[in-house]
């Protein structure tokens, strides 16, 4: 049983369909009674953070998954902005997350993005969650710019790849880094799409190596192998998550039963 004082918080990182292992983390974590208090999420992670704040049941999302092709998600257009439009997946988006705004969600959720325009990391947390997760999983030159009011964004992973700070300013006393994006190593890139996001996932592990982590447990699950430019690896995606979850799940109760006994030494 969670102390309804002590606040864990989940910041769930961005890494195409990598970030499906993200079900698998979640479902361990539930399993153990474990369900967050806060979601982040940048790209992949904000779907699925965002789908899974708004209620929906993750035996259900994980099927999903299975039904889908990219053919479901991509809706091709004129590239002078971005190869795709973005408007189907959208549609979908604002089905999964039953419409529902912010201050509606069942948890507290924020989903990161990139202001193009000013260069800066943006933390979308008004109006309809299906707009912010659109806003941050718009990978540079794969997906056209996502423009919210007066603003153009595109993916959270430019500049912030596991929201763990954000976390931490919506009030977690504990966060969880789940960093699912590339982390080095030879990678076999052919065609134009897995050049594109392999491009982009160079920068965001150049940029981590460079900033302090502040989580207070950091989950990597090994996924060099799957390719980020499609869903047909979904159910073994997500296998590996909720394996590496339950892996480490002595690992975290202990960490966090040491950070609750630290807290309550450090009251007045």
């Amino acid at each position: 049983m969670q102390d309804e004082h002590f606040k864990i918080g989940v910041a769930l990182g961005g890494g195409a369909f990598r970030g499906l292992a993200h079900i698998g983390v979640l479902q361990t974590l539930e399993k153990y009674g474990l369900k967050p208090d806060i979601v982040t999420g940048t790209s992949m992670g904000a779907l699925v953070g965002g789908v899974y704040a708004c209620g929906m049941d993750l035996r259900l999302m994980e099927r999903f998954c299975y039904s889908i092709s990219e053919k479901d998600l991509v809706d091709v257009g004129h590239p002078r902005e971005g190869l795709i439009v973005g408007n189907r997946i959208e549609v979908l988006l604002r089905t999964l997350t039953g419409n529902k705004t912010f201050e509606q969600a069942n948890l507290p959720f924020a989903a990161v993005a990139t202001d193009l325009e000013l260069g800066e990391r943006a933390v979308l947390r008004e109006g309809w969650i299906y707009q912010a997760i659109r806003a941050s999983i718009s990978i540079p030159a794969i997906f056209r710019p996502y423009k919210l009011a007066g603003r153009t964004y595109v993916d959270g992973g430019v500049v912030d790849r596991v929201p763990i700070t954000t976390a931490r300013e919506m009030g977690a006393d504990f966060v969880i880094g789940v960093d699912v994006g590339y982390h080095g190593g030879p990678v076999p890139c052919e065609g134009i799409i897995k050049v594109i996001l392999h491009s982009l996932e160079v920068m965001e592990w150049q940029i981590m190596q460079h900033t302090v982590n502040t989580a207070d447990f950091n989950l990597v699950p090994a996924l060099a192998h799957i390719n980020p430019a499609t869903i047909s690896q979904a159910e073994e995606c997500i296998r590996i998550g909720r394996e590496e979850m339950e892996r480490r799940m002595p690992e975290l109760q202990e960490t966090i039963t040491r950070k609750k006994q630290q807290a309550l030494a450090d009251e007045p």
